[in-house]
């Protein structure tokens, strides 16, 4: 381990390459919001996200080996958290701009950092709280330009289901901690995508949408870059220490912000410039605050 994390340039390549792969899978989702229900979408972004980490867990000789665990109870609840995560963020792109959407996720270490003192008893810092002070001020210049302009009807659904979807990841995040103690990285990334492709399976019989073959393509490509986002954060963190990766949340927000301008012609809305410095501020000290994100896993 020590060899790996004194090559800390690696890490920031493959944690610039994780943003951009991340931002191929949300535009894909994006893309097709309007035609797949969400629990279609849940399933081929996580079925075929199977196949990157399936390949990547044979070629490091832990499949199946490493996929044996002493905590099933400690994989289902986190991966039930994380499939409820998937299935509101995911619903929240129907309704938000992907760099919205994106920025709404950055949340999620500050609500771990927060949870990791009411629910662990750890110790309330002055940098969780100026987290969490940051991460509260973004939030509210994000939405309050929008419901003063008139658009709830149009972006208040997305931002409540944004704010759910942090808030439901940072539940699973602290969950990992958890049984990390006993349980291989490869084997937490493998049962939660399982789980996910089943909980997406499950809403088949409600109906899911008769796809064109863009559209089929579209989220068959969501789950490979989905999955292989996962393994390039996941080898990023291996190389760098998150406190040294954390700074590098600023430029994975250039994607997204690309994607609007360029692909959908969503111009940046005045509030999402506002926000973008706080709520990235309070992301970035609760990945510095601490060592306890040292692993976290993407949606």
């Amino acid at each position: 381990m020590q060899h790996e994390v004194a090559r800390p340039m690696t890490g920031i390549l493959l944690r610039l390459l994780s943003g951009v792969l991340f931002t191929g899978m949300m535009v894909c989702i994006k893309a097709v919001s309007t035609v797949a229900p969400v629990g279609q979408t849940v399933f081929f972004r996580s079925a075929f996200a199977l196949l990157p980490i399936v390949v990547f867990l044979a070629l490091r000789g832990e499949f199946p080996r490493g996929l044996a665990t002493r905590r099933p109870a400690g994989h289902l609840m986190r991966s039930g958290l994380g499939a409820a995560a998937m299935f509101a963020s995911f619903a929240a792109l129907a309704y938000l701009p992907v760099a919205e959407a994106t920025l709404l996720a950055q949340l999620t270490p500050v609500l771990m950092a927060l949870g990791g003192v009411l629910l662990l008893g750890e110790r309330f810092s002055l940098c969780r709280g100026a987290a969490l002070a940051l991460a509260l001020g973004g939030v509210g210049v994000l939405i309050v330009p929008g419901l003063e302009a008139g658009a709830a009807g149009g972006r208040l659904p997305g931002y409540v289901l944004g704010l759910l979807a942090a808030l439901l990841s940072a539940a699973a995040l602290l969950t990992v901690r958890r049984i990390s103690r006993t349980e291989t990285p490869g084997a937490i990334a493998f049962y939660f995508v399982l789980v996910t492709t089943l909980a997406g399976l499950a809403t088949a019989p409600l109906g899911w949408a008769s796809l064109t073959g863009t559209e089929l393509g579209l989220l068959i490509l969501s789950g490979l870059f989905g999955g292989s986002a996962h393994i390039a954060m996941t080898l990023a963190l291996r190389y760098a220490e998150a406190s040294r990766l954390a700074p590098f949340e600023y430029v994975a927000l250039i994607w997204p912000v690309l994607a609007d301008l360029l692909i959908f012609g969503v111009a940046l809305s005045s509030g999402f410039l506002l926000a973008l410095p706080l709520v990235l501020g309070g992301a970035v000290l609760a990945a510095f605050e601490g060592r306890s994100f040292k692993r976290p896993l993407r949606q």
